[in-house]
Formats: structure tokens, C-alpha cells, sequence
């Protein structure tokens, strides 16, 4: 699975980096992104990266967007935000079948950029017997980023569709996940599922459905990039937010 990761880039470098435009316009987010994420969880706004046709000229091209987005997808039917199941996780194998997905997976899909993910490893039994978790970071062994699939959503509130009004907009996004492979097996039994840059455009393109190839779990070609190390346990808690977190232990 991917309940936690780190970003450390703003959105504008990001733009900059992949060749798209920056959408990012709330200042408190902005601002947010600025200073890095180094424990990045469900509910946190974070950055996403779309294809999208310009709204007032729906026959140009579609374009590369930054945006920043609700980490726990919304889907379009959901009566009242925050109510609803926590979909910050998306099983890859059943997106097409599941309702909450399915309508994304056609046209609405995207990217999560990360540094690396958290995952956490049954420890040795704690103070009285007490099950433990070791909590491990895996990112790549070049020092890139990552860019994990994912699919995102547009709600409203009903009072704001009944009354036509266009600006009270949700957009949340929900991270795909797949069988883990290689060494990361040994860590947890599912993984984000990476998207390699030669698979950008076909999973991005939102005037085609999506190929079920690319929802295949990564190579071990790919996973062998990616370093595994344990780190220090002030991860567990989200109010701890600092690249210390990143240190092995």
C-alpha cells in the first residue's frame, strides 16, 4: 500500500522539470510546497500532475498540469465530504470494476510525484508483548523522484450544484497500488505502482482509455533502482515533518 511518502520540490520546479503548467495557484499551498513534506498523509493537499484540455477551448490540445489536490479521492456522487470512506489507496486490478473508480480510470487519470514512500514491517514484540512495526523508506538509489499512477476526481457540494455555482470545486486524487515485486516483498505485499516517464502520455491521455498493460506491476528491472532502508520511528507520527525523518537508522 502508500499511506505515507516525502516531496521535496515546489510546483513550479516541477513544472519547469516535465514541461507543464503550473496550476498551483492557492498561496497556502504553494507556500506548503515550498518548504517540503517529508511526511506526506491522507487528507494533505498534494501536488498532481494531469493532461488537460482548456476548459473555454475543449478542442486544443491537451496540456501538462501541476494541481494540487485532496490525498483521499471524492468521488463525483459522494452526499457530503469527509463522510465517505478514506480512498487514499486504488487497487489496480479491480479499478474497472469498483464504482468508486471506475469513471476516473476513463479519462481521469494521473500522477503523484514522491521522493520515496514509507511502509512499515511486523518488529520484534515491544514492552509487554506488544506487536511492533518497523517502518522502512523506499526511494530511488540515483537520488531522482518517483511518479506514482493515480486517479483524481472533481465533487461539489450538492447546494452548490443545485445553485450553479462553479467555484466550490473539490479535486482529490487516490494513489494506484499493485503486488509488490523483488526486494520490496519483503517489506509489504503491495507497492505504488511507479510510472516510468516512457508511459507518461499513454497513462496521462484523457481522450483514450487506458492500455491494462500499464497497470501491470513494475519490472524487476525498475525495482532493483530503488533503495530499501529502515528509519527512525518518529515517522509514526504525522505532527513530525523533517528531513531527519529520511535518515537511516
Amino acid at each position: 500500500m502508500c499511506g505515507r511518502y516525502a516531496v521535496t520540490t515546489d510546483p513550479a520546479r516541477l513544472a519547469a522539470e516535465i514541461d507543464a503548467r503550473n496550476e498551483v495557484s492557492d498561496s497556502d499551498a504553494a507556500e506548503k510546497f515550498a518548504t517540503g513534506n517529508y511526511n506526506v498523509a491522507p487528507t494533505s493537499t498534494v501536488m498532481t500532475v494531469v493532461q488537460r484540455h482548456d476548459s473555454h477551448e475543449p478542442d486544443s490540445d491537451a496540456v501538462r498540469r501541476v494541481r494540487a489536490m485532496r490525498w483521499g479521492l471524492v468521488p463525483s456522487w459522494t452526499k457530503e465530504l469527509g463522510k465517505g470512506p478514506l480512498l487514499f489507496n486504488a487497487r489496480a486490478e479491480s479499478l474497472a470494476e469498483k464504482p468508486a473508480f471506475r469513471n476516473s480510470l476513463k479519462s481521469k487519470r494521473a500522477l503523484v510525484p514522491m521522493d520515496g514512500w514509507y511502509e512499515w514491517k511486523p518488529g520484534p514484540p515491544g514492552p509487554g508483548g506488544k506487536p511492533t512495526k518497523v517502518p522502512y523508506f523506499m526511494s530511488p538509489e540515483d537520488g531522482t523522484r518517483l511518479f506514482m499512477g493515480a486517479l483524481w476526481a472533481a465533487w461539489r457540494p450538492a447546494q452548490a450544484r443545485a445553485a450553479g455555482d462553479d467555484t466550490a470545486w473539490v479535486s482529490s486524487t487516490t494513489i494506484i497500488t499493485t503486488d509488490a515485486v523483488g526486494a520490496l516483498t519483503d517489506i509489504h505485499h503491495r507497492m505504488p505502482l511507479i510510472m516510468p516517464l516512457e508511459h507518461w502520455d499513454a497513462w496521462l491521455d484523457p481522450d483514450s482509455p487506458v492500455d491494462p498493460a500499464l497497470l501491470a506491476p513494475p519490472t524487476n528491472d525498475l525495482v532493483d533502482r530503488i533503495t530499501i532502508r529502515e528509519v527512525s520511528p518518529l515517522v509514526n507520527r504525522v505532527m513530525n515533518n523533517g528531513p531527519e525523518l529520511l535518515d537511516p537508522l
